[in-house]
């Protein structure tokens, strides 16, 4: 009696097999195009990020930290942190894994900013895709590996693919969210002086809304960093390679300094891309 009924069963594993099998069999093309745009952008960050000499780099983040933090101390601490990944061999690794972060974050708000805009302006969307975005934000990272692999095989692609997936909920929460809490008088003001829906929303709603935005877009940047680890499993090269490699082989100082490495990285990241919320 305590045992479920075995009559009263969905199978929605075999219904989602299902699903996957077609989508392989008759999007193929569109997968594989997909690929080479992701894996093309990878490359050209990873190239940039490896073109420039640590010297030239690490005193650009300096400036950049002094810049949009507006402290010297921070400045030279961004410095100082990023001559610690150096001096631990990691230096082109962290590039490799910037440069994951990079490209994941870019097609990040590529795809959610507008989807944010659309659900700000539809009630409707808003509420097909609140559930979606919990189920895409609750789910375990690593059954999105699943999926990434059957589509892309093992590499970059796959990895960047799962972590898109797990790191735009935010941006596209906070999109709408700043966009929604817009002051209504404000609106009313602009249209009646004779402004378009249109400019209304570029030039009322996103400059308002813009604070909120920059917190979507820093939430999104840390996720993606969170899926470094989890990415180098499935062939993903960088820090979180070093960090899997240190558990299997159970070097505890290889994975401390990389994984020190990994948290410097999101400390620098972290205060920039935060100071952006502040700017008005």
């Amino acid at each position: 009696m305590s045992n479920f009924p075995n009559s009263f069963s969905i199978p929605l594993d075999k219904w989602i097999d299902g699903i996957m099998e077609w989508l392989l069999i008759n999007l193929e093309v569109f997968f594989d195009f997909i690929g080479f745009v992701i894996l093309n952008v990878i490359v050209t960050f990873e190239n940039l990020f490896l073109f420039i000499p640590w010297f030239i780099f690490i005193p650009l983040v300096g400036f950049l930290g002094w810049k949009f933090v507006g402290k010297k101390s921070i400045a030279i601490t961004f410095m100082l942190m990023l001559l610690l990944i150096g001096s631990f061999g990691y230096w082109e690794l962290s590039m490799k894994t910037l440069s994951l972060v990079i490209t994941s974050v870019f097609f990040s708000l590529l795809i959610g900013i507008p989807h944010g805009v659309l659900m700000a302006r539809s009630d409707k969307l808003e509420s097909i895709m609140k559930p979606i975005l919990d189920g895409m934000q609750t789910m375990p990272s690593f059954v999105y590996l699943i999926p990434a692999l059957m589509f892309f095989g093992m590499g970059k692609v796959p990895a960047m693919f799962a972590t898109i997936i797990y790191a735009i909920p935010p941006v596209i929460r906070l999109t709408n969210i700043g966009i929604r809490t817009v002051d209504k008088e404000v609106i009313e003001a602009a249209l009646a002086y004779g402004a378009s829906s249109k400019q209304v929303l570029f030039d009322v709603q996103i400059p308002l809304a813009k604070p909120s935005i920059m917190v979507g877009i820093n939430q999104t940047t840390m996720m993606a960093l969170s899926m470094v680890v989890i990415g180098s499993m499935i062939g993903a090269k960088g820090l979180g390679m070093e960090v899997l490699l240190a558990i299997n082989r159970i070097e505890v100082g290889k994975g401390f300094e990389a994984g020190i490495s990994i948290v410097i990285l999101a400390i620098i990241i972290d205060r920039i891309t935060f100071s952006f919320s502040k700017k008005r």
